[in-house]
């Protein structure tokens, strides 16, 4: 079977987002597509939202869903309409420090964001040790496709 990605919504919660390149939403797109043959599963007839979002609006959501008052790189929440993933909110500030900090394209840390969430959104978490490792193991997985290198390597 050949996997296809989902259908990709963009929204744009702030404008900050338009300083980046332009090729940054077809690399999205691709990173869904080289997760959807990672996984094996065709999500065609599937929607799934990149919410670009800035650090307050993620802490915002963050203190009313999860109790946690303070901003977070990466949010997603599942939908529960038909046909619907779910929503992966990615905050700026927080992606773009994380990168410099590390060092590290903060492309590949939005695409690593990006599939962490898409994750999560199919039902995979890192609560216990044994769920964390197979959600870190997908991820590394979908990442070497990407030519990304193993996020969790120095951790």
């Amino acid at each position: 079977m050949s996997a296809k990605k989902p259908i990709v919504n963009f929204i744009l919660l702030n404008e900050i987002w338009t300083n980046l390149d332009s090729s940054w939403k077809e690399e999205i797109s691709y990173a869904f597509e080289k997760a959807a043959e990672t996984i094996g599963t065709d999500f065609s007839e599937m929607e799934v939202s990149v919410v670009l979002a800035d650090d307050q609006e993620v802490q915002a959501l963050n203190k009313t869903f999860r109790g946690k008052d303070k901003p977070t790189n990466v949010l997603s929440f599942p939908s529960e309409e038909e046909g619907e993933l779910g929503d992966i909110i990615l905050a700026y500030e927080s992606i773009m420090r994380e990168a410099q900090e590390v060092g590290i394209s903060p492309l590949h840390h939005m695409l690593h964001l990006i599939i962490h969430g898409f994750l999560h959104l199919l039902g995979y978490d890192h609560e216990e040790e044994k769920a964390a490792h197979t959600m870190e193991t997908m991820e590394i997985k979908i990442l070497q496709q990407l030519n990304i290198s193993n996020p969790y390597e120095d951790l």
